[in-house]
């Protein structure tokens, strides 16, 4: 059957799919900064604000390029190995799993706060529920539901900074100038904002997601959404933490961070707002969850596509939702949830790590487009003073994160472990199944024929593996620069199989020199049987595609070298075709 296709996101969906995880943050990272820094929490809050303005750039140049699902996890596959690729892609579903599951059960304890009697470990399942049921519904019905959170969030927040700031133009500025004489947190300033620079990092958590929906985006619209995030976590954050300071005295801040914002609509607007804002305290951390579960998808999928997670993942339904991702995403998440028995403060240590850690993997992934791929048009380009504050940011941040929480780094583990051993048990799976072979044949030799079952039964599975193809496209390439594709394909791919295509106008034909080079790699590699075609025909998306059909080879296992700035195609329109060199 047919799939439906979907229409491309459009400016507003998309930042409000990525920007309700990211703009719920003001929810608790205020009162986070303040714990930290005290009285300068809102300077540490702009801090935040101005490395985002960093990383707008890094993001922008990475997926302007390379405009692919996947975030940090294809902007690695496309500079570097797999391995480390695959390192991103863990660590950023770690960051999504955690997302999901900290977000639903707040989001319920809010809403437990209005209606006493939810019982909230079903209530957070039955959100769960919901959204992965939006999931497989379509990503343009989850985009109606994001946009209405997205603009009600937003309406509330401004609702109560007029409010406070009303209530501040009748009483003035004494608490704040209270708050102000009392001790620096941390005996000095600069430790006071180093903590609270640390912790508050906390809140551009989602700026990742965008990145991983891209393809689902019109043209044009991801640096927008990017441009939208950095402007709401820079003007929203430092705003609250400085109204809190404005309103409520420090003791106050204390005793209420668990619902601070709240607590400050009860004293500048009354019981109405503080009930308002525990409404849209409960919506925009559901948000956050639909964040969760678009992104996961989207990168899903793509590690799906490159053989890394199993292919099962990738049956879709007649909307043409990838619907296997999100049932496992659920079960996943209410598995942890149960684990837990609901108490999150652990999963909070892998999330803030987990996110963190994905930046600098994409910050590091800039730098290696900026060396590999130079030549490879982009829109942006993001300076390297900035790109290495950025990076360097993240990393202090980090530190301050682990001298704040030590016990986070071991609970962090205890879920990376695991989820790499997954990933790792996909990418060199025909070596397992070669080594389960052999202990086949060492313990049970005596029982011939369960032997010879089962010798035959898993070499089929390891023929099959191999029987995949692969393209490299090529117009005399010398015999350096195809010897780097062979080590890239026996290091990374499964294959046996590798179609070496040139593409030539009529009447032009390979040197005996490239001829005479294949037959030395092709000698060279006997484990790898190379077949080199000539066509005639103009290399772009057309060729891809009929090759493609012809020989039942998807775009992302062909690959090419990195264009330069004269190539008339855009890499997204190559549909997937992989830079290797």
């Amino acid at each position: 059957m047919e799939e439906k296709k979907h229409p491309k996101l459009n400016e507003l969906a998309s930042t409000a799919i990525s920007g309700n995880d990211i703009s719920s943050s003001c929810l608790y990272v205020s009162a986070l900064a303040i714990i930290y820094s005290g009285q300068y929490a809102w300077l540490a809050l702009l801090m935040v604000g101005f490395v985002l303005f960093l990383f707008r750039k890094v993001y922008g140049e990475v997926v302007g390029a390379l405009p692919l699902n996947g975030g940090a996890y294809n902007a690695l596959l496309n500079t570097t190995s797999k391995s480390m690729a695959s390192l991103a892609a863990t660590l950023t579903l770690l960051s999504y799993m955690a997302t999901a599951v900290i977000s639903a059960n707040e989001a319920m304890h809010y809403a437990h706060n209005i209606f006493h009697n939810l019982p909230i470990m079903v209530a957070t399942i039955g959100l769960l529920a919901i959204f992965m049921g939006l999931s497989i519904i379509g990503i343009g019905e989850s985009a109606k539901v994001a946009i209405f959170i997205f603009v009600f969030h937003l309406s509330s927040l401004f609702l109560l900074s007029a409010f406070t700031g009303f209530y501040l133009f009748n009483n003035g500025l004494d608490i704040f100038s209270a708050n102000s004489q009392l001790p620096v947190k941390g005996g000095s300033i600069t430790t006071a904002l180093f903590f609270g620079f640390s912790a508050a990092m906390l809140g551009i958590s989602g700026f990742e997601s965008s990145a991983n929906f891209v393809e689902e985006q019109e043209k044009g619209v991801f640096p927008k959404t990017l441009r939208n995030m950095w402007i709401v976590v820079t003007v929203f954050n430092p705003l609250m933490a400085f109204l809190a300071l404005s309103v409520i005295p420090m003791t106050g801040i204390e005793q209420n961070q668990e619902a601070l914002l709240s607590y400050m609509g009860g004293i500048a607007g009354g019981n109405w707002l503080s009930f308002l804002i525990s409404i849209d305290a409960a919506l925009v951390l559901s948000g956050a969850v639909l964040t969760s579960f678009v992104g996961v998808t989207g990168l899903v999928e793509r590690m799906t596509l490159d053989r890394v997670m199993p292919p099962f993942l990738l049956k879709k339904n007649k909307r043409g939702s990838s619907y296997m991702i999100a049932v496992a995403f659920f079960l996943l998440s209410v598995s942890i949830l149960l684990i837990t028995k609901g108490k999150l403060s652990a999963l909070a240590g892998v999330y803030t790590i987990a996110f963190l850690s994905v930046m600098v993997l994409f910050g590091i992934g800039n730098i290696l487009l900026k060396i590999r791929r130079k030549n490879l048009p982009r829109p942006e380009r993001s300076s390297w003073p900035a790109l290495l504050i950025a990076i360097a940011a993240v990393i202090v941040a980090l530190i301050g994160n682990a001298i704040l929480n030590p016990a986070y780094l071991g609970v962090f583990f205890q879920y990376l472990i695991p989820t790499i051993l997954v990933v790792i048990i996909m990418l060199n799976r025909t070596s397992i199944l070669k080594l389960l072979l052999s202990l086949i044949q060492y313990f049970l030799r005596p029982i011939h024929d369960f032997l010879r079952f089962s010798n035959k039964e898993i070499l089929k599975v390891i023929d099959k593996i191999n029987s995949q193809e692969f393209v490299f496209f090529t117009k005399d390439d010398d015999v350096a620069t195809l010897n780097k594709v062979m080590l890239y394909i026996q290091n990374n791919e499964h294959t046996k199989k590798l179609k070496v295509v040139a593409a030539f106008k009529n009447g032009e034909k390979a040197s005996p020199q490239f001829l005479s080079d294949l037959d030395v790699l092709d000698r060279q590699y006997p484990e790898i049987k190379i077949d080199f075609i000539e066509v005639q025909a103009d290399f772009g998306p057309d060729l891809i595609n009929h090759l493609s059909k012809e020989w039942n080879i998807p775009p992302n296992f062909m690959f090419i070298g990195s264009p330069g700035d004269r190539f008339p195609y855009r890499i997204e329109q190559l549909g997937g075709v992989r830079l290797i060199i």
